[in-house]
């Protein structure tokens, strides 16, 4: 049976199972298997080239290396015997080819610059990732808005009807929310893609070693450079998690719209059916489960970034077992932030909205009342609070005709009269149309639809710069690998020869 080569020299005696599953790091070592191999073969690479090790010993480490690479990683790697992957992988290498070669391998590293760097490798594959569903999500939107510039609908302040507005702004809204989360997803993996490569245990080692060398053959854009701090700290997985959780907390905003809009009462949504479930008792029920799961794996993401967040805050430097357990909560909180964006896409792109229903409830509720308040300022000279008390008065009253508002007017100033002011019915009924109360409101960012028009020209550019901030950081990846394993190839002659 295929031992753990660690714990060969300082330890002994025998673990029980239940001991061996209590430390074995195994579940959340699948994430990074793949990266534990790019890190190995960029070691070895680096041994090489600073001549820590001899070109012979190189030749016998790449080749299984190679074949993990090429063919995948072996069931048993994942075995609890070994306590982490870096074990197993190295317990195969040197049962493949031998201590003499394969004991080699582990020179001038430690598994706790080891696993730091493949969780950076994993992270920054998964923030690409979840940057491009947040691209397709805010691009949904952004389409969405181009076909609603003119649906007039009510807006809300405390779920109370408050001014009308249009569907494009309040969908704009949100692509405005997502894009700075794709902000904050970017600057975080900034942070990320720092090698701590080559820190070792944490106070780096005696061997000669290149870590600008092995950081470029990874991709990424420099090194962690204080060697403690490189292995210590997860502060870019708790960034990267809290990034999340704030992305969670908007996309359960949309998801609550969604659940609401869709009710009976309401009516300005139907979901795809593909996102809604029915009842096992009452056939009539269409229930948006979807976008309630997502509001559920909310706090699924924020659990992971507490459970994160405590997990570290009372370690002391250095390295510590402890991050063992903050690990899983990295992938946790990815997993379920992806699932929710991907699935979001579809169900935005599905959805139908009842611009009829919408129209009807636009200026329900005084919704106008705003714009008949500005217009007794702009077009008849009144303050505004003398407006806007005028108008509140005629709203207790229970309507804003000409006959009520000249009596709102008079109760507040005697001598005050919006009749003689030329004030007719016919004013009164343009400006409590919602369309034109629309209309009126051009300032940036606003809901007429030339400001719409033009909010969208602009959200459609950040679109496409963000899309090339992907493409480029995509590229660089995978130029990056393509190299590192042309590299080890070449130092290698094919089996053939």
């Amino acid at each position: 049976m295929r031992t753990d080569v660690v714990r060969l020299g300082r330890l002994s005696g025998e673990r029980t199972g239940e001991m061996m599953k209590f430390l074995s790091s195994m579940r959340a070592d699948r994430c990074i298997a793949d990266a534990d191999i790019l890190v190995d073969i960029a070691h070895v690479l680096m041994l090489d080239k600073q001549k820590i090790i001899d070109r012979e010993i190189t030749k016998e480490l790449i080749p299984p290396l190679l074949e993990l690479f090429d063919e995948g990683i072996p069931e048993e790697v994942f075995d609890d015997r070994f306590e982490d992957v870096h074990a197993g992988i190295e317990s195969l290498i040197i049962e493949a080819i031998g201590a003499e070669a394969g004991g080699r391998m582990h020179m001038g590293r430690s598994r706790n610059d080891e696993v730091a760097t493949c969780i950076r490798i994993k992270l920054r594959e998964d923030l690409l990732k979840q940057m491009s569903a947040l691209l397709k999500v805010r691009e949904v939107l952004v389409a969405l808005s181009e076909q609603h510039i003119e649906t007039v609908m009510p807006g809300f302040t405390h779920l109370q009807h408050a001014q009308p507005t249009v569907l494009a702004h309040h969908l704009l809204a949100y692509e405005q929310l997502f894009s700075r989360d794709f902000d904050r997803l970017k600057e975080a993996y900034a942070r990320v893609n720092l090698s701590p490569l080559g820190a070792a245990a944490f106070a780096s080692t005696g061997y000669p070693i290149n870590r600008e060398y092995t950081a470029t053959l990874l991709g990424f854009d420099g090194v962690a450079a204080n060697t403690m701090d490189a292995v210590a700290s997860r502060d870019f997985a708790l960034e990267t998690l809290a990034s999340l959780s704030i992305l969670m907390t908007n996309t359960s905003r949309l998801c609550e719209e969604l659940v609401i809009w869709s009710t009976s009462f309401v009516k300005f949504v139907s979901l795809d059916d593909a996102f809604c479930s029915t009842s096992s008792i009452m056939p009539q029920k269409k229930n948006p489960d979807t976008a309630e799961i997502m509001r559920a794996k909310t706090g699924s993401v924020f659990g992971a970034f507490t459970g994160a967040f405590v997990t570290v805050k009372g370690l002391p430097m250095s390295y510590n077992r402890d991050l063992q357990e903050l690990t899983p909560h990295i992938w946790r909180g990815m997993r379920d932030a992806k699932e929710s964006l991907r699935l979001l896409v579809d169900m935005l792109s599905s959805a139908t909205f009842d611009t009829e229903r919408m129209r009807e409830e636009a200026a329900r509720g005084f919704s106008t009342a705003t714009e008949l308040a500005d217009t007794l300022v702009r077009s008849y000279g009144l303050p505004f609070r003398t407006a806007h008390n005028i108008v509140g008065r005629a709203v207790k009253k229970g309507d804003l005709s000409l006959t009520t508002l000249e009596e709102a007017a008079k109760e507040l100033d005697p001598g005050l009269s919006l009749m003689g002011k030329a004030l007719t019915q016919a004013a009164i009924d343009e400006v409590l149309e919602a369309q034109y109360s629309v209309s009126l409101r051009k300032a940036t960012g606003g809901p007429a639809p030339l400001a719409i028009k033009i909010a969208i020209g602009e959200r459609k550019k950040q679109l496409d710069a963000d899309s090339c901030v992907i493409d480029e950081k995509l590229a660089k990846l995978k130029r990056a690998k393509e190299d590192l394993i042309a590299d080890a190839r070449r130092l290698v002659p094919l089996q053939a020869e």
